[in-house]
C-alpha cells in the first residue's frame, strides 16, 4: 500500500484516502473554441507518459477535500514530494540531493 502525504492537513495516509486526478501542470485554453480539433483532442487526451519522475494531481476524498500536487516515481511507485496546488513543481535534482 502506497502512504501519500497531503500537504494541507500534513498528514501521511493510504491511498485509499485519496484519488487520483491526472497529470498536473496542465493549463487550460484560454480560448477553447479557437483551437482546431487535433488541438482540442490533443488536449483533452494527449498526456506525458515518462518512465521516472512524474507531476500528478490527486484529491484527499476523505480528508479535507482539497486537490494537490505529488511528485512520483512511475518505476519505483514512490513518492518524491508532494506540495499544493497552484505552487510550482519543485526542481528533482535538489531533492534528490537532500535524501
Amino acid at each position: 500500500m502506497l502512504l501519500i502525504h497531503c500537504p494541507y492537513c500534513d498528514e501521511t495516509l493510504p491511498e485509499l484516502e485519496f484519488a487520483y486526478a491526472g497529470e498536473a501542470h496542465i493549463d487550460r485554453p484560454k480560448d477553447p473554441s479557437a483551437l482546431s480539433d487535433e488541438e482540442w483532442r490533443d488536449f483533452l487526451f494527449i498526456r506525458t507518459n515518462v518512465k521516472g519522475v512524474h507531476a500528478e494531481r490527486w484529491r484527499h476524498i476523505n480528508g479535507c477535500g482539497r486537490f494537490f500536487n505529488a511528485l512520483r516515481d512511475t518505476v519505483s511507485d514512490r513518492f518524491v514530494t508532494t506540495y499544493k496546488a497552484g505552487e510550482a513543481r519543485p526542481d528533482t535534482q535538489s531533492l534528490e540531493a537532500a535524501e
